[in-house]
């Protein structure tokens, strides 16, 4: 889960997780606690059933600065959904929630911020929450209970269905229990996990994002870490299950017909060549219909384009993640920031070849302590606690670290310098009180995002980045700024005279201008590929845009965060393309963004792949299309390089000896296809 999901936790849970049930509880109140980092109370969520039978919860999740505060009331029906339900409170990064739902008899109406709407409904039907708390998960179990077929219809659409997965035992304080885990499908792109109890009407125990988040029934913290590992290992056979159904072994020799290779290096489309690779190599690259032999296996490009896999070079993966990269394009995925012990877990297995999943490349996260802290990899108070850190990610062979809000800046510069000493690549979000042009004068490699860049000009040492300001001051700022002045010229003039390399992540921070009812930019342009469930949660706003003004403003401003990127660019910035959202699709727009800033499609791949290798030092292995390199690439069935849309209409990836089809891999999620499947048949 990328970071930006992860912190927008009430939202993407209400859409696929669901509350506690009152038939459970009867008429008294059960609180859960949220934690990370091992342990770290990070908020809580207390449900209390009344005396006249409805429900309220009160929901509070704090990390990393930012986080929703919910307050929900609802009244369930005999068949366990729900009559009246309401949420109100704001997201994480500030957007109000307001949502209500109600049923009388056969008619269902429900109104939020970004959508109403009312629908015809016979039977049982449980209506989806957009912008609820994972107290709802509850609900959906005890409704999930009742029905015979096991499937629940949902309100507006689609249909929940579980199955249980695992069992434990749990100790809370002196007494025992039995919870189980199941996994819950119908709502979203991939299973939750999450374990509930085992009576007549079951509820949620505790939702567990390994690595990240453990909610759990106060009282029985003590268990959390055996059920994460259990859940694990439970997630790991469904994932061997996944890999073994969408991927085919392409051993021994494979032949690439007529394909237009595109050279990364130079930036331009070549002739038809034939592509020869071996056991996940790439053997020779020759004109079209040169090529003599036989081949154990054929593939026929029919004159399409063939490029180098793809890079995100910002992700934060999971390890539900690698079907949407992959049926992207994306080979290769550089993760700024991660539980270390839960990376190290999914390096092993896609090692192993046990999890389907892009190859990784590991940065670690070095944060600060403080009440912002972000709660990744190592949280340092001193020099020597982060030169620990740097020892510990240069002995596990991690080319670079990240830094990140909260880190304490009179250690800074001596970080960077140990980092570099062992050969370490520096980059990072811009620590408080700090500002961009400080860490590049302390040695900083690189700097992500486009808002820790543009708070260079709109900050001082009293202004605490840490809290949303860091969102806020960006949109409501970045249009007065004259992009022509001295200070944005010297600033663009020294990252490129220093060639810092900057990951803007442009697509990522649309979400500044984003109206409520307004489809994210991300998936515009392809929201009828994706359920109705994403579609309509993709039209939920996260920042506090109040009025058309506002809007305006901000519209301005995300135009000149794309300005600011070419210009940068044009001077001579180099860049790479990351994400930090949307498994897939943001790299996608993240490209077309790129041509909106003035580059052309082809610098924009080359920038998702030369320069992807180059900076995760990966060259001698990846980002071309060259004898002697893995054989990570991609066919499209267009050509991007004169239409950067094209990168959508991916029809063929090879990642080392295993093929996988998109077409396959988005029908197994729920996906509209975007391009028909280019087959490998076999040889002659």
């Amino acid at each position: 889960m990328n970071a930006k999901s992860r912190l927008a936790l009430a939202g993407s849970l209400a859409l696929g997780l669901y509350s506690l049930a009152p038939h459970a509880l009867a008429a008294e109140t059960l609180r859960y606690v949220a934690l990370v980092d091992g342990g770290k109370q990070a908020g809580h969520q207390t449900v209390t059933v009344r005396d006249d039978g409805s429900t309220a919860v009160d929901f509070v999740f704090k990390d990393n600065g930012r986080g929703p505060e919910l307050k929900e009331e609802y009244t369930l029906a005999p068949d366990g959904t729900y009559v009246t339900y309401k949420v109100q409170g704001t997201s994480t990064f500030g957007a109000k929630i307001d949502e209500s739902f109600s049923r009388k008899g056969d008619e269902a109406q429900w109104k939020s911020t970004s959508d109403e709407g009312r629908q015809t409904v016979q039977g049982t039907a449980l209506y989806s929450p957009l912008g609820g708390s994972p107290a709802s998960f509850s609900v959906a179990f005890n409704a999930l209970s009742q029905r015979k077929d096991g499937k629940l219809p949902l309100i507006p659409s689609g249909t929940l269905t579980s199955r249980k997965v695992g069992e434990a035992q749990v100790q809370c304080g002196a007494s025992s229990r039995t919870v189980q885990l199941v996994a819950v499908t119908g709502v979203g792109l991939t299973p939750t996990f999450a374990w509930t109890t085992t009576d007549a009407n079951p509820r949620l125990f505790a939702y567990i994002y390994p690595g990240f988040l453990q909610l759990i029934e106060d009282g029985c913290q003590a268990s959390a870490n055996d059920l994460e590992t259990r859940q694990k290992q439970a997630e790991g056979e469904a994932l061997v299950d996944l890999a073994k159904r969408l991927g085919h072994p392409l051993a021994g020799t494979t032949l690439i017909r007529n394909a237009r290779v595109f050279d990364s290096e130079k930036a331009t489309l070549g002739a038809a060549s034939d592509v020869l690779v071996k056991d996940g190599r790439i053997v020779s690259v020759k004109p079209a219909a040169s090529s003599a032999g036989k081949a154990d296996h054929v593939i026929d490009a029919a004159g399409k384009v063939l490029l180098p896999g793809l890079f995100d070079m910002h992700g934060h993966v999971g390890r539900w993640d690698g079907g949407l990269n992959l049926a992207a394009g994306v080979t290769t995925v550089r993760d700024m920031g991660n539980d270390n012990a839960t990376l190290q877990q999914m390096l092993g297995e896609i090692k192993a070849g046990t999890l389907m999943s892009p190859d990784v490349v590991p940065a670690g996260f070095i944060e600060g302590e403080s009440k912002f802290s972000a709660r990744n990899g190592f949280v340092i108070k001193n020099l020597d606690e982060a030169k620990k850190a740097v020892d510990w990610y240069a002995e596990h062979g991690y080319p670079q670290i990240k830094i990140y809000n909260s880190f304490p800046k009179d250690v800074l510069k001596d970080t960077v310098a140990y980092a570099h000493s062992k050969g370490l690549r520096v980059s990072g979000h811009v620590p408080a009180f700090l500002r961009a042009q400080d860490v590049v004068d302390d040695g900083f490699d690189e700097i992500q995002h486009i808002n820790q860049l543009m708070l260079n000009f709109f900050v001082d040492d009293k202004t605490d980045t840490r809290t949303l300001a860091r969102f806020y001051l960006v949109a409501d700022k970045t249009d007065g700024l004259d992009l022509d002045s001295k200070p944005v010229q010297d600033f663009i003039g020294t990252l490129a005279s220093k060639q810092v390399v900057i990951d803007p992540t442009l697509a990522t921070f649309e979400f500044i201008h984003q109206r409520e009812g307004e489809m994210s930019p991300i998936v515009a342009d392809v929201a009828d590929h994706l359920p109705p469930d994403v579609q309509r949660g993709r039209r939920a706003a996260e920042m506090n845009i109040p009025d058309d003004a506002t809007a305006a403003k901000y519209d301005r401003s995300f135009a000149k965060l794309v300005e600011f990127v070419g210009r940068a660019y044009k001077a001579g910035v180099p860049m790479v393309a990351g994400t930090d959202e949307m498994v897939g699709f943001t790299l996608q727009r993240e490209l077309e963004l790129y041509v909106q800033a003035g580059l052309t499609p082809s610098q924009a791949l080359q920038i998702a792949t030369w320069n992807g290798a180059k900076y995760s030092r990966t060259l001698a292995e990846r980002g071309s299309v060259a004898p002697g390199k893995r054989s990570d690439l991609v066919l499209i069935d267009g050509d991007p390089t004169a239409n950067i849309a094209d990168i959508r209409k991916v029809a063929l990836v090879l990642k080392g000896s295993t093929a996988y089809y998109p077409e396959e891999i988005h029908e197994a999620l729920g996906i509209k296809p975007f391009a028909p499947a280019v087959k490998v048949r076999a040889g002659r």
